[in-house]
């Protein structure tokens, strides 16, 4: 093999660096975007993105933040005027639309003539100060137990809705403020719980950043340490350093060029191109270590090392960057611009590494590599014992590893596409205990709505598409996923109700239009205008769900859809909106999105392999241990029930896309050592001893940093790492076992 290799100064190099380091650093600083809000993780084109969308035009948006207060003295006349003051203070602000408590929902009561439209609570009222008579005013209105109060009277909810925010930070920001409010009027120590849409995206977002704080340098700094216990060399920490944070920096910069926010899946990719760098680098070591060993030094040494590991090195950063690059064909907007923006991370990492490396080498390498075997022996002896059990027993090596497979294969079946936000954090997470005590005191905080539109002008004002409207609404409490619904329909009955002297006979629609229309005239409340239109042409039906997994709610989206469509209510149009239709949908996209990226990796690795050795059998041979560990994957994800989600479903494109690194390697060493005349046997034993070591040290070093995850508050982010490196390490034996064992086969049938 040759060793001719043009090395640019030194100087260049360290120039490169340093502006490669600060371009990033600058991209990142001025236009890196924080953003983990629900609405970014759909493409523009999803139906429930539009329909949604149409929806918010016309009425409030449902993503809302729920204070939930207890405690001594909740119904005394100073809380119950501190918390007025605190939601008068709130609704000036200019991103609040509206805060619903005791002191501002609705209360219809009748009069002598007609009926009144009057805040449940006033807090200026005389009556305030008799507080049993006040608990049970607001006990028995319609709405309030659920909505503003706990069905025993012992927590008030704080419903603050926002006008449309248009990020995480802009929700973060929003709930300080929140906090700064109430802790200014001396309500903090009544606060027991905080739920609902925006404190699960800050928590998410807290998630992010946390994780993100902790596992880069973490990550980075194993990976320092596991190549200082490999080598022993102070140069290639150093050089590991470097480079680990030149390509980090370069990756996020390359996300916040295409304009790309910084998610919770973005979250991942800092600590995953540190561990692929300190990867590559580790093989670039050792065959360091060993032209070293061979005697070579210098220039020599360098060049050597590197020219015999190019090939091999470009198609691994190939064949990574074809796994990562399939997950562009998914529509779960962040897994997308993951794979793209990681992909293309990797394929500079080729140019970075091997093209400015070499002169880095050259000018400050001029000591002696130690043998591997003299830092950490077990790993040559590991991966010795292991190629030679392969090739003495090639054919039960094979006949046991397919066989486990297979065996274990039918738990494949048992993975199934589920996603359940709250089941991302573990159950003593704060956001958790909250939300768990706010659906005890209130109701779930799963939102869907019905939305049903006319054409005709005022065309809801009539009484036989409300009396059909409140049909259908019957049959929606009885489901059990439903805690509650609220209509148009229930704010007319209370008007109908409260008109006829508050007489439960008349808790109906009234039949004559007149009369509809008089109520709709003399009714000054809110909350009717939040659930139709001006026009009276469209209307929503909101419901609040006990369910909070994707499959759950896709099931009511279902069962709702099938009952519309046997029995439609009146001439009415409708459509399915809400959070949970957006949340439910976006399980369809999870599970496509992971069949199309999958059948995209193995095509894309197909194809290099097929370049890279130039022929379509030793592709197929290379392809074969490498699709088994995908197996391997979800065969653990069937034993241990965990789900296909958002972050299980980039596992196998990225782990495969990993794992055929390794098989490059070494295959590469075996066929050159072929064409040179030697045996099958003694081309697998020279490639084992001398690549094989490299192969164990860098899956080690790749799974290691990949369990750091594990560490994370954020269970995907935990399965992602564990699942990862089981993925890596299933790959690593049977690059040691099956792969050694199908060329010793393959040979005696040759």
């Amino acid at each position: 093999m040759g060793t001719d290799l043009k090395i640019i100064k030194a100087r260049w190099v360290v120039l490169i660096l340093l502006l490669l380091n600060l371009v990033a650093g600058g991209v990142v600083t001025n236009l890196l975007v924080i953003d983990n809000a629900p609405e970014i993780y759909f493409p523009s084109s999803a139906s429930a993105v539009q329909i949604d969308a149409k929806v918010r035009d016309t009425f409030p948006t449902d993503q809302v933040l729920v204070f939930l207060l207890q405690g001594e003295g909740l119904w005394e006349e100073g809380f119950i005027k501190r918390l007025d003051s605190a939601v008068r203070e709130l609704e000036s602000n200019s991103t609040i639309e509206r805060v619903m408590t005791v002191t501002t929902v609705d209360h219809i009561a009748g009069t002598r003539d007609d009926f009144i439209v009057e805040p449940l609570v006033d807090p200026d009222s005389p009556d305030l100060i008799q507080k049993q008579l006040l608990i049970e005013r607001v006990l028995n209105d319609r709405f309030a137990p659920g909505l503003a109060v706990s069905g025993n009277a012992d927590a008030i909810a704080m419903v603050v809705r926002p006008f449309s925010l248009e990020s995480s930070l802009h929700r973060q920001a929003l709930l300080n403020t929140v906090f700064s409010v109430i802790e200014d009027h001396g309500l903090s120590g009544y606060v027991s719980a905080v739920a609902g849409h925006i404190a699960l995206d800050v928590a998410q977002l807290k998630a992010m950043i946390q994780d993100s704080l902790i596992f880069i340098p973490l990550t980075t700094v194993v990976g320092l340490l596991l190549i200082w216990l490999l080598f022993r060399r102070l140069l290639a920490v150093v050089i590991a350093s470097v480079m680990v944070g030149t390509m980090v920096s370069i990756a996020v910069a390359l996300l916040a060029l295409w304009g790309k926010p910084y998610t919770l899946v973005a979250s991942i990719m800092p600590p995953f191109m540190s561990a692929l760098t300190t990867a590559l680098l580790i093989h670039i070591f050792n065959s360091l270590a060993h032209a070293s060993k061979l005697g070579y030094k210098g220039a020599e040494r360098v060049a050597w090392s590197i020219v015999r590991l190019r090939r091999p090195v470009l198609f691994t950063c190939l064949t990574t960057a074809a796994g990562l690059f399939s997950l562009g064909v998914n529509q779960i907007q962040p897994i997308q611009a993951f794979g793209v923006v990681t992909g293309m991370a990797v394929l500079l990492l080729y140019p970075v590494v091997m093209g400015l490396l070499p002169a880095i080498l050259v000018k400050w390498d001029k000591r002696s590599w130690p043998a591997l075997r003299h830092t950490l022996r077990w790993v040559d002896e590991w991966v010795m014992w292991l190629s030679r059990l392969a090739i003495r027993r090639a054919g039960w090596v094979l006949l046991v590893s397919f066989g486990l497979v297979g065996l274990l294969s039918p738990f494949v079946l048992k993975v199934h596409a589920e996603t359940d936000i709250y089941k991302f954090f573990k159950d003593d997470h704060p956001l958790n205990v909250s939300t768990h005590l706010v659906e005890e005191k209130l109701t779930g905080v799963t939102t869907l709505e019905v939305v049903f539109n006319t054409d005709a002008q005022e065309g809801l004002k009539s009484p036989e598409r409300l009396a059909e409207i409140k049909r259908f609404q019957n049959w929606l409490d009885s489901l059990p996923q439903v805690d509650r619904t609220l209509s148009m329909v229930d704010i007319i009955e209370e008007m109908n109700w409260a008109f006829h002297g508050e007489n439960s006979e008349y808790r109906r629609v009234p039949e004559s239009v007149p009369l509809l229309t008089q109520y709709l005239f003399i009714y000054s409340g809110k909350e009717l205008y939040e659930l139709v239109d001006d026009s009276f042409r469209q209307t929503r039906l909101t419901i609040n769900l006990n369910v909070s997994g994707a499959n759950a709610v896709q099931a009511v989206i279902e069962e709702i859809s099938a009952r519309l469509e046997q029995q439609p209510v009146a001439d009415l149009g409708w459509s399915i909106a809400g959070f949970g239709r957006l949340f439910a949908d976006q399980e369809e996209l999870l599970v496509q999105g992971q069949a199309n990226s999958l059948w995209v990796v193995l095509l894309l690795i197909f194809l290099i392999m097929c370049l890279l050795w130039r022929s379509l059998g030793d592709a197929l041979l290379c392809m074969l241990p490498n699709v088994s560990p995908i197996v391997i994957i979800f065969i653990l994800m069937g034993v241990f029930g965990i789900w296909l989600d958002m972050a299980t479903a980039m596992i196998a494109s990225v782990a495969i896309g990993v794992a055929v690194d390794d098989s490059i390697h070494l295959f590469h060493g075996y066929r050159e050592r072929v064409r040179q005349g030697r045996g099958v046997v003694f081309s697998l034993i020279r490639t084992y001893s001398q690549a094989g070591r490299a192969v164990m040290a860098t899956t080690l070093v790749l799974s290691v940093q990949m369990l750091l995850l594990s560490s994370s508050q954020f269970i995907p982010t935990i399965e992602f790492g564990v699942l990862t490196a089981a993925g890596l390490i299933a790959a690593l034996f049977f690059d040691l076992l099956v792969l050694p064992a199908l060329l010793v086969v393959l040979s005696r049938k040759a």
